[in-house]
């Protein structure tokens, strides 16, 4: 793809909220590469899906031979941008700034080539900038009235809490950000949120009035789901992009979770197939919805970008272990590891006529073997997704002569490895 073809890409993606001008970016794109930056967030050392659809963003550009620039908000980080929260925000030191930027590095390498892409801190030309002549080189340039005017200001103005001047006046911050890239970097673009329109616009602004120049703005609409939550929200919170917060398998199982009516939108807007193979994956999907053929899609496409195509892999295979009705297999099984509980116990293990019930207490799924007795009776043990009918147990349940399966009720599994000869 082309920079010809990236705007109407876009635009047929959902992926377009406001610009600075159409017309005159659609132009500036067609004449050669662009160097264009997003910022993010470092308050915690790794991203999450609501960060997603931003990286994401910059490999389009990338991918259609543009120059992305992260920019990661080491100085509006010690602030907090006051939109979309309710209080003040904790905070960040130093040292824990640097921590988070290492973490999202990790994951920034999967998702750009980062060959091609800076990566930049705001603090290294915020923080030896004063405040006279910050108020001189940007505040003079803004009046209140714009500041008060910004919808993620006058609603916290409004609230219970207010507003400190702190948060106040992070909106200066990340205008005198685009600057100081246009100026330093070559920057003209500066991508977001349709949240940040405020700020983004505002940078805008300042680079007009202190350098002349005419530099670009574009916003997508903030992503929500059919039931009206926000996108990367869930009941048990953050869905991260670091495998040691969120593990693939669990990434994996939320994009599965999907709801129909949101399937073609975000196919659209979170993966990297064209449209034409949407289309063509919703139509397979809508033939046999029951199937869940086009969440299964999105899922492996996600997870493929944020933890490589062997983690979806094994999370699919995990998935079957669970919930599948193929036979299962030591490749299963070991998708498993990580997933549910995992005990190794000797093969002697096997020996007895209770050795079910023995198994049951070393894993922990049952207290005693009394307990481990009395679930047995009341239908509630499985041995390999079927249902045990006694207590004893022999090599030949062993999957490949290594592994057990094993589960309590609907929820609790377990995973047995069989060491030694």
């Amino acid at each position: 793809m082309n920079g010809a073809e990236l705007l109407p890409d876009l635009e047929a993606r959902g992926l377009i909220q406001d610009t600075t001008d159409r017309d005159a970016l659609a132009t500036r794109l067609a004449q050669g590469p662009i160097r264009l930056y997003h910022g993010i967030d470092p308050s915690a050392p790794s991203l999450h899906i609501g960060n997603f659809v931003g990286v994401l963003m910059l490999r389009r550009f990338q991918d259609a031979g543009h120059e992305p620039v992260v920019l990661v908000g080491g100085s509006t980080g010690m602030i907090g941008d006051p939109g979309g929260r309710s209080e003040e925000r904790n905070l960040l030191d130093e040292e824990a700034l640097a921590a988070n930027v290492a973490g999202i590095r990790a994951q920034l390498e999967r998702l750009l080539d980062l060959e091609r892409t800076a990566l930049v801190n705001n603090f290294d030309w915020t923080r030896n900038v004063g405040v006279l002549e910050f108020l001189r080189d940007v505040g003079k340039h803004v009046t209140v009235n714009q500041m008060v005017a910004r919808e993620s200001v006058r609603s916290r103005m409004e609230g219970e809490h207010g507003i400190s001047y702190t948060e106040f006046s992070y909106m200066l911050l990340q205008a005198f950000d685009y600057w100081w890239l246009h100026e330093h970097r070559g920057v003209d673009l500066q991508i977001g949120g349709s949240d940040q329109w405020g700020n983004i616009a505002q940078g805008v602004d300042l680079v007009r009035r202190r350098s002349g120049d005419h530099v670009h703005a574009l916003t997508w609409p903030l992503i929500t789901r059919a039931d009206g939550q926000k996108y990367g929200k869930s009941v048990d919170g953050a869905v991260w992009l670091d495998p040691e917060r969120t593990l693939p398998y669990e990434f994996h199982q939320y994009w599965l979770r999907v709801d129909d009516r949101d399937l073609r939108r975000f196919l659209l807007q979170l993966t990297l197939l064209h449209i034409e193979e949407v289309d063509a994956v919703v139509q397979r999907h809508e033939a046999a919805p029951e199937r869940r053929l086009g969440q299964q899609r999105l899922a492996d496409e996600i997870t493929t970008l944020v933890h490589g195509p062997e983690a979806a892999a094994r999370a699919t295979l995990a998935a079957s272990a669970l919930f599948g009705t193929d036979p299962l297999s030591a490749a299963m099984l070991e998708a498993l590891r990580g997933v549910v509980p995992e005990t190794g116990v000797g093969r002697s293990a096997l020996e007895g006529d209770d050795a079910l019930l023995g198994i049951l207490v070393t894993t922990g799924l049952a207290a005693s073997k009394g307990e481990a007795r009395r679930l047995l009776e009341q239908g509630g043990v499985s041995v390999n997704r079927e249902r045990a009918d006694t207590a004893g147990l022999t090599p030949e349940l062993l999957i490949e002569g290594r592994y057990l399966l094993l589960q309590r009720g609907k929820k609790q599994r377990h995973v047995v490895v069989f060491e030694g000869a």
